[in-house]
């Protein structure tokens, strides 16, 4: 059986474009030649991915399942050919990055800005997804480095030890709760919530954490950014939870107060979440290598596996 790699980079902009046309377009072919090409991959593989009909195709199951395997095989080929070009001509690259809005906010933007004046010849493409996305992406191979709460999201991924954050409460000046210099989880419950939106990582906890104290979560809205949950709170409409490194970038203009958080449970880890150290390019493992060394000592890699 011969693959070729070309048909299967058609392949996959097809399952990610949802169309024929539209893929052929992508990948700069002809939509006749494209559909012939689908048809020879489905020939060696003696499988059908598609279904066709008068309303178009409909991926297989098989498709499904041969998109993850499609997307590691182009990874390792780009891989390769990454590597050759940074000993011919210098390190060079394009390493794709996924990471919680708590990284993007508190770390990254310093960390890569030192990371690409040190190396001009990498480009990092940022995207911001919430933990488990995350996982997922760098374990399909959609993404080569994820920024993430550390955990287990039972993808086969290795999380290295990152940053420390601190969760912290933000009320509006003169709030009841303004003069206390620390708070516990029932201290704030009683009272209406601007909340992170559902699926985030801290609007998860807070749901977790109100059920083992057996209390209601009163979230009068929920955005999908800090400097909406800090708007919102200095406008008097809530009181809220976030990172005390993302709540100093908007309290020093912003009608609120930051307080701590007496919680075990406030202080948090954040991982570096790779498929695996081996199967990095040098840009990416340079990137990898940047962000550890300017964060500091901790612990050893975890590795998650699917059945974890």
């Amino acid at each position: 059986m011969k693959l070729d790699p070309v048909s299967l980079r058609l392949f996959v902009a097809v399952m990610e474009e949802n169309a024929i046309a539209r893929a052929a377009a992508r990948e700069h072919i002809a939509a006749s030649a494209a559909s012939r090409r689908l048809a020879e991959l489905e020939h060696a593989l003696n499988v059908e991915l598609f279904t066709r009909s008068n309303r178009g195709t409909e991926p297989t199951a098989a498709a499904y399942a041969l998109l993850n395997l499609a997307r590691g095989v182009l990874n390792e080929l780009d891989g390769i050919a990454a590597q050759m070009r940074d000993y011919r001509a210098g390190v060079r690259g394009h390493v794709r990055v996924v990471a919680n809005i708590s990284a993007i906010t508190q770390f990254l933007p310093g960390e890569l800005q030192s990371f690409m004046a040190a190396h001009l010849q990498v480009q990092v493409q940022l995207q911001e997804q919430i933990s488990t996305a995350i996982a997922h992406s760098v374990a399909e191979n959609a993404a080569d480095v994820g920024i993430l709460n550390h955990g287990s999201y039972g993808e086969q991924v290795t999380l290295l030890p990152y940053r420390e954050d601190e969760l912290v409460v933000a009320v509006p000046a003169g709030h009841a709760l303004a003069r206390r210099r620390s708070l516990r989880l029932v201290d704030i419950l009683p009272f209406e919530l601007v909340g992170m939106h559902t699926g985030s990582a801290i609007n998860n906890l807070l749901m977790r954490q109100a059920v083992e104290v057996d209390m209601p979560v009163q979230l009068r809205m929920q955005v999908t950014s800090y400097d909406a949950l800090c708007l919102m709170v200095s406008a008097g409409l809530g009181v809220g939870v976030l990172p005390l490194g993302s709540a100093h970038i908007y309290k020093a203009s912003l009608a609120l107060r930051t307080i701590a958080l007496a919680e075990p449970w406030a202080r948090r880890r954040l991982s570096l979440c790779v498929r695996s150290l081996e199967s990095l390019s040098g840009a990416a493992r340079l990137l990898v290598d940047h962000l550890r060394a300017s964060a500091p000592a901790m612990t050893a890699p975890t590795h998650h596996s699917a059945s974890t």
